[in-house]
C-alpha cells in the first residue's frame, strides 16, 4: 500500500483567510483542469453505461417513469413514483454506483498535491483512492453526503452552516491515513477552531462549481471539481501541505 508521511513545509499553503485559500486554488487548479476535465467525463460516461445496464436489469423504463413522474407533479400527488417499477432498485443502484465512485474524489486531491509540488502528474494518480485507505474514504463520504443531505431537506440554512464541519474530512482521511471517526473528530476540531474561515472557503468553493451549470450546463465540466481544489488548499493553510507519497 502506498502511504503519505505527516507534513512537508516545501509545499505551499496558503494563509489562513477566505481569499487566499480560493486564491490558491484557483492557481493549483488550473494546472489540473485537464485531468478534472477527463475524470469529471469519463464517470459520466461509465456511470450512464452502467445505470442503463441496471435499469434493464430490473425493468425500469425512464420514458414512462417520466410521464408518470410529470403527471404526479401535475397533480400534487407524489405516491404514484415510488411504485413506478424498478423504480426503487434503481435508486438503490444509483447510489451504489455513486459510491463506487466516491475514491476518484481523492485522486483529484492527489493530483491536486502534486501540481502543488510542481510534479509530474500522470493519468494512474486519479486512481490511489482505490489502494489508499479506500474503505474509510468511501464510509466518510457516505456519512458526510448523508448528513448534508438530510439537512438540505429540513432547510438549506442549516446545511450551509453544517457544511464547513466536514470540509477537511476528506483531506485527512486520504492524506493521513485516519479512520473515520478520527477524522470526524479531527474535523469538528479543527473547524470549530478556524470556524469563519472554512464557512466562506466551503461556501464559496461549492458556488463556483456549481456556477459552470449556468454556462448552458456545459460549463460544469470545467468547474465541477472546483471544490475540491478548495477543500484541499483549506487543508493546506490551516494542517500545513502534505507530503508526497512515498511507497
Amino acid at each position: 500500500m502506498d502511504n503519505f508521511s505527516e507534513f512537508d513545509t516545501r509545499g505551499v499553503s496558503p494563509i489562513k483567510e477566505t481569499g487566499a485559500i480560493i486564491s490558491h486554488a484557483f492557481e493549483n487548479y488550473k494546472t489540473i483542469i485537464l485531468y478534472s476535465i477527463v475524470t469529471l467525463i469519463g464517470v459520466a460516461i461509465v456511470s450512464s453505461i452502467v445505470s442503463s445496464i441496471l435499469q434493464s436489469l430490473v425493468g425500469y423504463d425512464s420514458l414512462e417513469a417520466q410521464e408518470i413522474i410529470n403527471d404526479s407533479l401535475r397533480n400534487g400527488d407524489y405516491s404514484a413514483i415510488s411504485h413506478i417499477p424498478g423504480f426503487r432498485a434503481t435508486m438503490g443502484l444509483s447510489f451504489f454506483v455513486g459510491v463506487l465512485f466516491y475514491p476518484i474524489y481523492t485522486g483529484i486531491l492527489n493530483v491536486l498535491n502534486k501540481a502543488n509540488y510542481k510534479q509530474k502528474i500522470e493519468f494512474s494518480d486519479l486512481f490511489i483512492g482505490y489502494k489508499q485507505n479506500t474503505g474509510n474514504i468511501i464510509l466518510f463520504l457516505v456519512i458526510a453526503n448523508i448528513a448534508i443531505s438530510i439537512l438540505f431537506v429540513m432547510c438549506i440554512l442549516p446545511a450551509i452552516f453544517i457544511a464547513p464541519f466536514f470540509f477537511l474530512g476528506l483531506p485527512i482521511v486520504f492524506f493521513e491515513n485516519k479512520s473515520v471517526g478520527d477524522t470526524l473528530s479531527k474535523s469538528f476540531e479543527l473547524t470549530k477552531e478556524n470556524y469563519g474561515v472554512l464557512l466562506g472557503a466551503s461556501f464559496l468553493g461549492i458556488l463556483i462549481s456549481f456556477c459552470g451549470v449556468f454556462l448552458c450546463g456545459v460549463g460544469i465540466i470545467f468547474t465541477g471539481f472546483f471544490f475540491i481544489a478548495v477543500m484541499y488548499s483549506a487543508y493546506c493553510a490551516i494542517c500545513g501541505a502534505p507530503r508526497q507519497l512515498t511507497s
